[in-house]
Formats: structure tokens, C-alpha cells, sequence
């Protein structure tokens, strides 16, 4: 699927729609993606700031995505683990960039040649347009290629 049309598709998905999260950008290679949670009066937590299942929801698909997309059909790609580190309150909008570089796809194949099952984390800083950190999420990613792509 062209990554315009991905990103005009995930940009309706009720949990991004609801909750004022949207994938600003995504480059045609998917490698790239820019995600912004405005803060609006229905997300906003006791305390006015961003609330902490946004924060984490907008983070949360995007390096799963990435992968799939480059490393294709063959192979299975899931989330195992997520985690969160509150750093600051997020009083304004926040911002997640998630870039994927070609060497770290290369090295998850070739860990994965064997049919063996990788894991790696990843990790992304949720940032105000002028670049507080509000959070900062880690993914774990398990790779495997399919059995009958071997």
C-alpha cells in the first residue's frame, strides 16, 4: 500500500481519531514517521497535561509498522514489550519522530536468517515542538522469518 494512503487510513483509525493523535508524515520507503498528539481539552488528565495512555498509544504501533514494511511479507514481526518513562508533564503538543535505519534492517535479517526469533528494542523520545522531553517509550520487537520463506 502507498504510505499516503497508509497514513490517511491510520489517521481515521478510532483510537488515533478520538484521541487527536496523527501520523503527520510517512516517507514512500516507510522508514520515516512523524507523529503528533495535540492536546485538547477531551485527552488533557487531572492535571492538564497530556494524559499517559495517549502519550503511550501514540508510540505504540510505529516501529511494528516500520518493520513490517520493510522487511516484507516473509517474515513475522511483532511487539513484546513496551514500556514508558514519564520525564516531564506534556503541556502543549508532543511529538514522536521514528526513523529506521537501513543497517538495522539489514542486521534483523541476517540474525534472522535461520529461522531463529530476534529481539531488539527500540526507543523513542516524545518531545514538545521545542524539545522537551515529555516521555520516553521502548519497544521490544520480535522478529522471525516464516517457516516456509526459509
Amino acid at each position: 500500500m502507498r504510505a499516503s494512503h497508509f497514513r490517511r487510513l491510520l489517521n481515521l483509525w478510532p483510537p488515533f481519531l478520538f484521541n487527536s493523535i496523527r501520523l503527520q508524515s510517512l516517507s514512500d520507503d516507510y522508514r520515516e514517521a512523524v507523529v503528533v498528539l495535540r492536546l485538547r481539552p477531551w485527552n488533557r488528565n487531572y492535571v492538564r497535561s497530556q494524559f499517559g495512555g495517549n502519550l503511550f498509544a501514540m508510540a505504540d504501533p510505529f516501529w511494528m509498522l516500520l518493520l513490517m514494511h520493510q522487511l516484507g511479507d516473509d517474515y513475522i514481526v511483532w511487539d513484546k514489550v513496551g514500556t514508558i518513562d514519564f520525564v516531564a508533564p506534556g503541556r502543549e503538543h508532543v511529538y514522536a519522530h521514528f526513523k529506521l535505519e537501513s543497517a538495522v534492517v539489514d542486521e534483523l535479517r541476517a540474525a534472522a536468517a535461520n529461522g531463529q526469533k530476534v529481539l531488539r528494542w527500540f526507543e523513542t523520545e516524545l518531545k514538545t515542538a521545542s524539545g522537551t522531553v515529555v516521555a520516553v517509550v521502548r519497544k521490544q520487537i520480535y522478529v522471525r522469518l516464516k517457516p516456509k520463506a526459509r
